[in-house]
């Protein structure tokens, strides 16, 4: 792949750089490059991403946990998601945005699927959408895929069926677990998704996996063998508080950042420091 045709590293600043595309993807899987990806919910952190040469930006359903502040991503809605997407959408210039379809929006079969699929890349912006499932949800990715709107799967740990799954817990684990994940990657990949994300699977398992799909997959817990890599950025930045997944490196500690400024800038305003001649407007 030549330099200008590389989509990956760098950043903004560099006018060799493109649009990331789906056969992008695919380029990369071929040539061995790592590809990158974060969640984003709103235009400052999508510019902020895109700049740095982020290669996809996914608006999760985790905004459930980390915008609305709900327990599980079950009770998110489209109608929460889409001004979500289309903030990120509109504010860069690189990086390929995927829209997460929710909870409720395409179990119904191919038709709620597509109708949900066509909503998102309307309003949106967006580039691509993501589901969870494998087998189950092959005629859906299938149906999506042939209306030509690329389609990111999900599979492994899928947190809209956590209850289903009994909480979260590890997926691939045994003949029979790794069968059925290999399953749903071989279903995913013939109903045309463009890559998979295998979320909490063993290092091995999805390495094994890995090798046998030609489209890329994106790590979510998944180890290194992955074509790629995906974190929420809240816990990969340190925004997030309390508990974290084991499988997140945090690389900022913007929550601790921002608890001391907002004290500092309590203790000023009480004291009278805040604000200083500097910060008035003269007559």
């Amino acid at each position: 792949m030549s330099e200008q045709e590389r989509p990956y590293g760098g950043g903004n600043d560099d006018p060799a750089l493109k649009r990331v595309r789906t056969r992008h993807f695919q380029r990369a899987k071929q040539n061995g490059i790592k590809i990158t990806g974060l969640t984003s919910y709103d235009c400052l952190s999508a510019r902020i991403f895109d700049e740095a040469g982020i290669d996809f930006l996914l608006v999760g359903d985790s905004a459930g946990n980390t915008v609305f502040g709900y327990d599980t991503t079950l009770p998110v809605t489209m109608d929460e998601l889409i001004p979500l997407t289309r903030a990120v959408a509109h504010a860069v210039s690189r990086a390929f945005v995927i829209a997460d379809l929710p909870f409720g929006s395409y179990e119904n079969g191919p038709d709620e699927a597509l109708n949900s699929a066509l909503r998102f890349m309307k309003e949106t912006g967006a580039h691509a959408v993501k589901l969870e499932g494998g087998e189950r949800s092959y005629k859906q990715i299938k149906r999506i895929v042939s209306a030509g709107i690329p389609v990111m799967g999900h599979i492994g740990f899928t947190p809209q069926s956590e209850h289903g799954l009994g909480g979260h817990v590890i997926q691939g684990r045994g003949d029979d677990g790794e069968q059925q994940l290999l399953a749903d990657a071989k279903a995913v990949e013939k109903a045309g998704a463009f890559a998979v994300v295998l979320e909490m699977v063993p290092s091995a398992i999805a390495g094994k996996v890995t090798q046998e799909l030609s489209i890329p997959t994106i790590s979510v817990g998944a180890g290194p063998e992955c074509d790629g890599q995906l974190l929420v950025w809240s816990d990969w930045a340190g925004f997030t508080r309390g508990r974290i997944p084991r499988f997140v490196k945090q690389y900022a500690q913007i929550g601790e950042t921002l608890l001391e400024a907002a004290r500092a800038y309590r203790d000023d305003v009480e004291s009278g420091v805040y604000p200083a001649p500097e910060h008035e407007y003269s007559e």
